[in-house]
């Protein structure tokens, strides 16, 4: 079981890697093909597939190109049994700064993110 929780945590600080970098082979090796990211505009649902947001990251600068500082940790972990998993955190791309909530799967090819709920504050 310690091993399997250190391959939830690598595949977190592989999310962590990604987002930083602005890498999405990275992001993608961790994010489910058919996964969604969901946040709530004006008391809407916004439902955006992976493959969207891939676009979204892959046009604009990524933090480690425009010398932002980094910080990024895990909340909470919780793994409802040996393939289902729970993860949140915090992130930041100054100056707006992320709580997501990760839902992973433990698939033969190993932990993926099959949706991530966030909020995102921005911040002067």
């Amino acid at each position: 079981m310690a091993s399997d929780l250190n391959d939830l945590e690598y595949a977190v600080q592989t999310y962590f890697d990604g987002l930083y970098e602005g890498d999405t082979a990275k992001l993608g090796s961790v994010f489910h093909e058919v996964s969604h990211l969901f946040s709530v505009t004006d008391g809407k649902l916004d439902d955006l597939p992976r493959s969207q947001w891939f676009e979204m990251v892959k046009g604009r600068p990524s933090a480690v190109s425009r010398d932002l500082p980094r910080k990024d940790w895990v909340v909470h972990i919780d793994r409802s049994g040996p393939n289902t998993a729970f993860v949140k955190v915090n992130c930041q791309i100054p100056p707006r700064y992320f709580t997501d909530y990760l839902t992973f799967v433990k698939l033969a090819e190993g932990w993926k993110i099959v949706s991530k709920t966030f909020h995102t504050e921005t911040r002067a």
